[in-house]
């Protein structure tokens, strides 16, 4: 049942990317992630008040849970952890294709395995390791296709900081199954959330003091209101409460769900290849049609 969740989780994760590159064309970095990590803590916020004045009860699956003190810390750990991957990620997606930065992200979960292997003790079935197997070719000749767009991998800054958002996110990824295995997945959600919002408020206001400028990825300008960017919140608070519900499954296992939400992909490349008119979509078509079948693997491999 967990793997529904996973793919569920997928679906709003690449809406999610498509929300992040409208909200942030032509818009400011700091300004976008500070909104959307604030309208996420708005939707999130009446679960917690509710939950503490006894209207949903302990046993809805939208119960949020009390924290202590160490369970915060915890918490606030994850998010630092996050908003570093993220505001490299929002860098990365506001400069490049969105058919390239999606599919080179997604090779993710090569280093969530690994880590899973190493730490966890996870091991995978064979349907499973064909599925993942597949789908990280694919991802990686999804990479490799970009270089023909004239995007190098070895100089261009935004492919770094590309890269340094996906191992931020991966460690982020072995962190969550630590934090699922001790502190209820809904309190998880809802106090990161709160926390990256009080962590970006100071980041953002001094941004928007200082004079407009270019400087590489030290980027600053004024923050535009758009209503993609309410689109960010919803769809990552959607994505992230599948993602996190998925985890607490006692026999989910953190590579195959992190291989799953990386599929979330196909969204955004047929966003960037209808609406955005990305380049190189019939090689990139064949990739994806190795990622569908590396999905098939997975679901045929989890089914109890």
């Amino acid at each position: 049942m967990w793997i529904v969740f996973a793919i569920l989780s997928a679906l709003c994760l690449g809406c999610y990317d498509v929300s992040k590159k409208q909200s942030l064309k032509d818009n400011s970095v700091t300004g976008v992630l500070f909104l959307s990590v604030l309208c996420s803590s708005v939707m999130l916020a009446p679960f917690l008040i509710l939950s503490i004045s006894g209207v949903i009860q302990s046993e809805s699956v939208f119960y949020v849970q009390s924290a202590s003190m160490h369970e915060h810390l915890l918490i606030l750990l994850k998010s630092m952890l996050v908003l570093s991957s993220w505001f490299f990620a929002y860098i990365a997606i506001k400069h490049l294709p969105l058919t390239i930065v999606s599919p080179v992200n997604a090779t993710r979960p090569m280093w969530t395995l690994v880590g899973a292997l190493l730490i966890f003790g996870e091991r995978l079935n064979t349907w499973q390791w064909t599925g993942v197997s597949i789908i990280l070719i694919a991802f990686f000749a999804f990479s490799f296709i970009g270089k023909k767009e004239g995007i190098s991998f070895r100089n261009n800054t935004y492919i770094w900081a590309l890269l340094l958002a996906m191992f931020l996110g991966a460690a982020s990824g072995l962190y969550d199954k630590y934090l699922m295995q001790h502190i209820d997945h809904n309190a998880v959600q809802v106090y990161y959330t709160f926390y990256q919002a009080l962590l970006m408020l100071p980041v953002f206001v001094l941004s928007q003091r200082r004079e407009k400028k270019t400087s590489g990825m030290a980027e600053r300008q004024a923050v535009q209101w758009r209503w993609w960017i309410a689109g960010i919140s919803l769809f990552l608070v959607l994505s992230d409460f599948f993602y996190l519900f998925a985890l607490t499954y006692e026999n989910s296992l953190i590579a195959v769900i992190s291989a799953t939400r990386r599929c979330g992909v196909i969204i955004p490349f047929l966003y960037g290849a209808v609406v955005l008119h990305d380049k190189n979509v019939k090689q990139k078509s064949v990739c994806l049609g190795f990622v569908l079948a590396g999905m098939i693997c997975l679901l045929i491999g989890s089914m109890d």
